[in-house]
């Protein structure tokens, strides 16, 4: 089912039992950010893990996404899940428009553009009305889910992101197994051979990161009612930096790896608080001896050592 191999369907079968069971000795707010930063770090893994398309704009999909869900739950007092599909199809939309632009380039060249447009979406998100400017969307209800299961208790919140999260792996999963899924591979080790046998590389590439676009505005709108705020520091680059190291320290082009390079990263962010101005020392510290031991990032080199795919 959805492709697994059996090493992978083991995997799975683990992550969604550390799922059920983790709320129940871990604090669940914790939990619910994990799960967040899991479900955009895997967005992005589909776009650079299996095409090859590097962007350092994927802050711009995340925070618009949870802007729009912020403000329509804010103001409209819509279901809950209608705020999180509204984030959803405001990362596709943009992600068209922007990788309409960017996508005509390749390394380097696409990674600035990337860069370029999300920074005008910063600066957008900076003097709009609507976001609040600096002081961003504040005290965000969490509302009701289908009208009847009231997400106001933390618990309960928390079963419905992992259900989103859950949703959102599989769907990856599923295309990355599908045939369209085996062209973006071939697109990511060779694309003028691709070309020649008749695949519109653009297109394939422009939809692969529609759908990564997609699936990175459902985490900002997620995050933003699991938090009750959404903030410029959602569009801010450092979070399309943050996405990157989590993906790579996890393990690029793996399927696992970047759910497990979120739980790192957001529980350094969050046990090592204590450090203050030294955090982000520590940070730079941990992540150059993992780079350094861990090449191929966790999943990765666990992978390569036991000759299995994850």
């Amino acid at each position: 089912m959805f492709g697994f191999s059996r090493p992978q369907l083991i995997a799975f079968a683990v992550m969604v039992a550390l799922i059920v069971f983790c709320p129940f000795v871990l604090y669940p707010v914790f939990l619910m950010r994990v799960l967040c930063a899991a479900l955009f770090a895997c967005s992005f893994n589909l776009m650079i893990g299996y095409v090859g398309l590097l962007s350092f704009g994927q802050a711009a999909f995340f925070g618009m996404g949870s802007y729009i869900s912020a403000w329509t739950m804010k103001n409209w007092g819509i279901d809950a899940s209608i705020a999180i599909i509204l984030g959803g199809l405001t990362g596709g939309v943009l992600g068209l428009v922007l990788g309409f632009l960017a996508i005509r380039r390749s390394g380097i060249y696409f990674a600035m553009i990337t860069l370029a447009l999300a920074q005008m979406i910063y600066f957008f998100c900076l003097q709009a009305p609507f976001t609040g400017g600096e002081d961003g969307i504040q005290q965000v209800p969490r509302g009701t889910l289908f009208g009847l299961i009231d997400l106001s208790n933390d618990m309960t919140m928390y079963w419905v992101v992992a259900g989103v999260f859950l949703a959102g792996f599989l769907m990856i999963h599923r295309i990355i197994h599908s045939p369209f899924g085996q062209v973006l591979k071939g697109i990511r080790e060779n694309e003028p051979r691709a070309t020649s046998l008749g695949y519109r590389t653009d297109d394939y590439k422009l939809i692969a990161f529609v759908l990564s676009c997609t699936l990175a505005g459902v985490a900002g709108g997620t995050k933003a009612l699991v938090f009750g705020i959404a903030t410029l520091t959602d569009v801010h680059y450092s979070t399309s930096g943050e996405v990157v190291l989590t993906t790579l320290l996890g393990g690029l082009g793996t399927v696992f790896g970047p759910a497990v390079g979120a739980v790192v990263v957001t529980a350094m962010e969050n046990y090592l608080a204590q450090f203050g101005a030294w955090v982000t020392v520590t940070q730079g510290a941990i992540f150059v001896i993992c780079v350094l031991a861990f090449r191929r990032g966790i999943i990765g080199e666990l992978g390569a050592k036991l000759k299995l795919a994850l």
